[in-house]
């Protein structure tokens, strides 16, 4: 079937018109056809009578002897081409070759095809409409397909071609239905159904049309429920629930979710990963209060596109770290840095977008930091500058309070300088009539801490000049150190009364001759007590020194702490005497007893070398004790060699007798010689056949 016979549209104008100047040039060249014997009109009938007239003219043999004689008496006489033997040769070879080519040509020639586009359907037979149909449906086309169902569905069903029809038919719907699933494996849901929908309804291929309709949606759905909870999660910065959703995707039967929707929301995933950690290291460097990492964190969320899922956030979050950079320039102000506070906050960027908040601090740290020179011109700026905020904006308030404050203010700063300028003279006058003038700030202005703090320190100044004398005569007097110089310099310091201002200093020097004293009147007991105990009459030098230890004069400590040590040497003597009394017995329980108390003795004692000459005695007797009861009782040398103490001379001997003992008492199991293991049969049977 050539593609001539297969037309792309069946419009009967344009393809009957062919057909009409083939069948009007045949006319034309030789007439009309007409039945036997009638000629045809306008056709060249005289032509014809007039070679029949000269046929019979020319039947009587001599009619023409003089042209025979003339033929016989010049066949002698051949042309030189028509003797040449070759050309004889190739006539011989083309003529039956052209025949043959002929003849074949004519059997291989098909009969021609019917013109579907010009056919009268309704005179048209069944072949003629299943041919045209199976045409149409070559195609392959969702439309050509339809239109071949259309023409053979018409036919009667008890037609002979029925049963084929209707397979045909099915055959067609199904292929509608593969090019409706090839729209849904392109993504195109609603183009595949509605190309689902076109299978005629009365067709018995239609049921498969709503099988196919709910499988594609609910395949459509899972992965439209699946995408979108991938995105929910990417949203949350949940990411590896999001690449465990996109994992699903590939599982969906559908070529577009499983490969173009997969492909872009892994994209997406992993370019809104990359967001995730911008602006995950945007709060981390926000959490830090450090300004420049909030500069950098504003910048990291700034550069989040708008396409990605995470900008919403990112916008959040811009205005909240502004924000902290404004409160940190608050704090910087509170503490009257207002240089610091006016550089943070010129740095929050438009996009923080608290542009006003931003200029509204400005012009209110930029007018306190003029207040806070201190003098009556920079009061007067800091009022100019914040009668320029307009009353609109929400520190217009502040501002006011702070103009009415500043006024005042400069009454105070008036008299602060006046102050300070008599105070810098230094003399108790001048001092007297600095504080006067400061009193005439009320408590209730905003200089009146600063003026209370003034007036504290001249006032220091003037105790301090009055009072400084009386201390200085006490340190003369108190230079010969002795009990009555002391006792007059004390005297002479106390003049100075409470909440002076150099009543602390006073004090001090009191209580350091006042000890002083003490340890003149104490010292010949103390000496006392320690010439007992060198005598060593330790529990008479204790009494001595208990007095002074108890009193908490100056010497009670170095007294305590002589007690102390008188009471350890009776302990370290009394111990060793026990030691020895004990150790004497010889058994085994005297004398761990004995070391015991022997290794009581202190280490700063003479003692203490006697001490150890009996542990090491002691030690060897435990271990021999040891050895002996381990000829018959190896469990209880092991006990009695494990009291022998580390550091005496025979432990290193007992340890090697308990690890021999141990090793006798658990020996190591003697290692089993290798033997070749022997392949052993699968099942094996016993006498009794078991």
């Amino acid at each position: 079937m050539t593609d001539r016979d297969i037309p792309d549209s069946w419009s009967s104008a344009d393809d009957r018109e062919p057909d009409q100047n083939k069948r009007l040039s045949r006319t034309e060249q030789f007439g009309e056809t007409q039945p036997f014997d009638v000629p045809a009109t306008g056709s060249n009938s005289k032509s014809v009578k007039r070679r029949k007239k000269n046929d019979k003219e020319g039947l009587p043999i001599n009619s023409n002897s003089e042209e025979t004689a003339q033929l016989s008496s010049n066949s002698g006489k051949w042309p030189r081409w028509m003797k040449s033997w070759t050309l004889w040769l190739v006539l011989l070879m083309l003529i039956p070759g052209s025949v043959g080519l002929l003849a074949m040509a004519m059997l291989l020639k098909l009969p021609s095809a019917p013109n579907c586009p010009s056919i009268f359907w309704p005179l048209a037979s069944a072949s003629v409409r299943l041919h045209c149909a199976q045409l149409a449906a070559s195609k392959e086309t969702v439309n050509d397909l339809l239109q071949a169902i259309a023409l053979v569905k018409e036919l009667p069903l008890n037609h002979p071609l029925h049963g084929e029809i209707d397979r045909f038919i099915e055959e067609w719907s199904r292929d509608i239905l593969k090019l409706a699933d090839q729209s849904f494996q392109t993504g195109n849901l609603e183009e595949a159904i509605a190309t689902a929908r076109k299978i005629p309804e009365d067709l018995a291929a239609y049921k498969l049309v709503d099988e196919q309709v709910d499988k594609w949606q609910t395949i459509w759905s899972k992965a439209e429920a699946t995408y979108n909870g991938a995105i929910a999660e990417v949203k949350e910065r949940r990411w590896q629930s999001a690449f465990m959703l996109s994992a699903k995707m590939l599982r969906v039967d559908n070529q577009y979710w499983a490969g173009t929707k997969y492909d872009q929301l892994n994209r997406l995933i992993a370019t809104a990963r990359e967001d995730g950690d911008k602006l995950g290291k945007a709060e981390s460097l926000a959490n830090s209060k450090v300004v420049d990492n909030l500069v950098e964190a504003i910048k990291l969320a700034e550069s989040i596109g708008q396409e990605s899922y995470l900008y919403q956030k990112a916008q959040e979050a811009i205005p909240t770290f502004g924000r902290k950079m404004l409160e940190l320039a608050q704090a910087k102000l509170d503490k009257r840095d207002a240089d610091e506070a006016l550089n943070i906050a010129r740095q929050i960027p438009e996009s923080a977008k608290l542009q006003g908040e931003t200029d509204d601090f400005i012009a209110i740290a930029d007018a306190k930091r003029s207040a806070w020179i201190g003098n009556v011109s920079g009061l007067q700026a800091a009022i100019a500058q914040a009668q320029q905020i307009d009353p609109s904006r929400p520190v217009y308030n502040e501002a006011q309070q702070l103009i009415a404050s500043w006024q005042l203010e400069i009454e105070d700063v008036a008299n602060l300088e006046k102050a300070r300028i008599l105070a810098s003279q230094g003399t108790v006058p001048n001092l007297t009539a600095a504080i006067a003038q400061v009193e005439l700030i009320p408590a209730s202005n905003p200089r009146a801490t600063e003026a209370r703090q003034e007036i504290g320190r001249w006032q220091a100044q003037v105790e301090t000049i009055e009072d400084q004398p009386y201390l200085d005569r006490a340190e003369q007097i108190a230079i010969f150190d002795d009990i009555n110089s002391l006792q007059a310099a004390i005297a002479q310091a106390s003049e100075i009364r409470r909440g002076r201002a150099l009543y602390p200093e006073a004090r001090k020097r009191i209580r350091t001759w006042v000890g002083k004293i003490q340890r003149i009147q104490d010292q010949p007991y103390l000496d006392q007590a320690q010439e007992l105990a060198q005598s060593g009459n330790l529990t008479a030098a204790i009494s001595a020194a208990q007095q002074i230890a108890s009193s908490g004069r100056a010497l009670s400590q170095e007294a305590q702490a002589a007690v102390n040590d008188w009471e350890g040497q009776i302990r370290t003597k009394e111990n060793w005497k026990k030691a020895q009394e004990v150790g004497a017995a010889g058994t085994t329980e005297a004398l761990v007893e004995a070391i015991r108390l022997a290794d009581r003795v202190s280490n700063n004692s003479i003692l203490r070398m006697d001490a150890n000459l009996a542990i090491d005695q002691w030690s060897q007797q435990l271990l021999e004790i040891a050895r002996s009861q381990g000829q018959s009782d190896i469990a209880r040398g092991i006990d009695i060699a494990k009291s022998i103490p580390r550091g005496s001379a025979a432990y290193s001997a007992a340890q090697e007798q308990i690890k021999t003992w141990q090793d006798f008492l658990n020996p190591k199991p003697e290692p089993q010689p290798q033997t070749e293991s022997l392949p052993f049969p699968q099942s094996t049977t016993t006498p009794n056949g078991q």
